[in-house]
């Protein structure tokens, strides 16, 4: 029984590659479209469960409603004008991020979702009704439906195995997500111009194919050649250095949403951030200006403690565990690191720390979460355990974390420290500890009895305000809260951003 005449069906390599395409776009634009709103809400899982989720209602909507056109008109009419459409529609992608990002800055749900919408679902679902229709025109004889359906629909998978390998390990490693969405987007309305003709679409369909291709070409002028929120992009974040304009030598690190490191170029013991005051005064009392200090840090970001304990205990050992080679490379063109003691190493946190010996370290310094993304692997018990494992018996571990009220993640973390460490404290602001603001919290943890009085008079010293609470007051604040572990650690859920 024949459903459609042999001459209607796409060369069987044109009808593969017209699904394969389709498909790898649609993942290339789910990764890039995390990477493009990062910025804004952050990198959480929430984040990647919206565009997860926003990605496949695209894609069932885009399949369903390309089903139904099949049947009701020649597919042949409508395929280069969907590809066409699903090119400019990537292109406008990046431009329309970058305004809607400004106004849902750190939004909750609803403002994640409807980002993650905007930068997927139109394009995702135009892209995603080509498949069906392709399967329509090759469907020349009912005996062949297994055939035809799982051959293209194997190929379709192919492609987005394709896209996310390429876009994954290639090409954000190569060039910007807006551009790699003009690329991608310029391939598809080529192909989508170049199949019209070869399909000869009818005068009104070339007419459409005609103005949308002036829309992608107007996109692509608009992403290439618009502000652009970061001055690199790195393999994690948005990254941008901004001069201080009350300090010619000052320079501020901007890793997306977050002002992560303040680096003064000539001065490696001027100290910006409060949570940066409260680690160096805990290390000016552990080892005394002048005496050696060996050192882990957990994340590098602009290396500010690392070039404030070269400078101030030469001789000492500081190993800085940086995950994102990107963010490594600024730091060190922030100020060249003059100190051979200083050991960068581009590795994730967790997995270095597994590389070093019992008792190394007096220090290890924890300053990898973000004010928007944090690593759940680097919050748990058990990395706790190793952060001990590695520390002398009277070492010390100072870890900052950004929460707002009611800080159920910063609380949470406490918990966990005082489930693993004999002594914990945390140093913060007035508005911090009493849950009044919140901010930065510096939790600090050690099997020897912590030196709090020295400390106190080292920030009273530097001017500072900071405050700290231990003992039954620590206990107080933490309450019952949650013990995170390896298997059981909802920081996203339980973090509450700056809004």
């Amino acid at each position: 029984m024949t459903t459609r005449s042999e001459s209607s069906r796409l060369p069987d390599w044109l009808a593969a590659a017209l699904v394969f395409l389709a498909s790898a776009a649609v993942l290339v634009l789910e990764i890039v479209g995390l990477r493009l709103i990062a910025p804004y809400i952050g990198i959480t899982l929430e984040t990647s469960s919206a565009i997860i989720g926003v990605a496949l209602a695209a894609i069932a909507a885009g399949a369903w409603t390309g089903g139904r056109l099949a049947d009701e008109t020649d597919p042949r009419r409508r395929l280069g004008l969907l590809l066409i459409t699903g090119g400019a529609l990537m292109m406008l992608v990046p431009p329309v991020v970058a305004r809607a990002g400004q106004e849902l800055t750190g939004a909750g749900a609803g403002g994640v979702l409807l980002l993650a919408a905007l930068a997927v679902f139109f394009p995702a679902a135009v892209l995603s009704a080509i498949p069906p229709m392709v399967v329509k025109l090759q469907l020349a004889s009912l005996s062949r439906t297994g055939t035809v359906v799982g051959r293209l629909s194997g190929v379709g998978t192919m492609g987005a195995i394709a896209g996310t390998f390429l876009t994954g390990f290639v090409l954000v490693t190569l060039v910007p997500s807006s551009i790699i969405l003009v690329g991608t987007g310029g391939v598809l309305l080529l192909t989508g111009a170049a199949l019209s003709l070869y399909l000869r679409a009818r005068g009104t369909d070339r007419r459409a194919a005609a103005a949308t291709l002036a829309v992608g070409v107007l996109a692509a002028g608009l992403t290439v050649f618009g502000s652009r929120l970061c001055d690199v992009e790195t393999s994690y974040h948005c990254a941008r250095v901004v001069s201080d304009p009350e300090r010619p030598t000052g320079q501020l690190l901007l890793l997306d949403t977050l002002r992560h490191s303040y680096v003064d170029a000539e001065d490696s013991s001027y100290l910006e951030f409060n949570y940066t005051t409260a680690i160096a005064s805990v290390a000016d009392v552990i080892a005394p200006t002048g005496e050696t200090l060996a050192t882990l840090h957990i994340g590098g970001g602009g290396l500010t403690l690392p070039r404030y304990l070269a400078a101030t205990r030469p001789g000492g050992r500081n190993v800085v565990l940086e995950v994102d080679p990107g963010v490594a490379a600024i730091a060190l063109g922030l100020q060249p690191p003059t100190d051979p003691d200083l050991d960068l190493r581009v590795v994730d946190g967790r997995v270095g720390l597994g590389q070093h010996d019992d008792d190394a370290f007096d220090l290890v310094v924890g300053d990898a979460f973000g004010g928007l993304s944090v690593p759940w692997h680097l919050t748990t018990q058990e990395t706790a355990q190793e952060v001990r494992r590695t520390l002398r018996p009277d070492g010390v571990y100072a870890l900052n974390v950004i929460d707002y009220p009611p800080a159920d993640f910063a609380r949470a973390e406490m918990a966990t420290l005082m489930s693993v460490f004999d002594h914990v404290a945390v140093i913060g602001t007035a508005g911090a500890l009493d849950l009044s603001t919140g901010g930065n919290y510096v939790i600090v943890a050690s099997d020897r009895e912590l030196p709090l009085p020295a400390v106190e008079q080292r920030l009273s010293e530097r001017g500072s305000l900071l405050r700290i609470r231990s003992g039954a007051d620590l206990r107080q604040l933490v309450g019952d809260s949650t013990v995170l572990t390896d298997d059981y650690a909802p920081v996203d859920q339980l973090l509450t951003p700056y809004r």
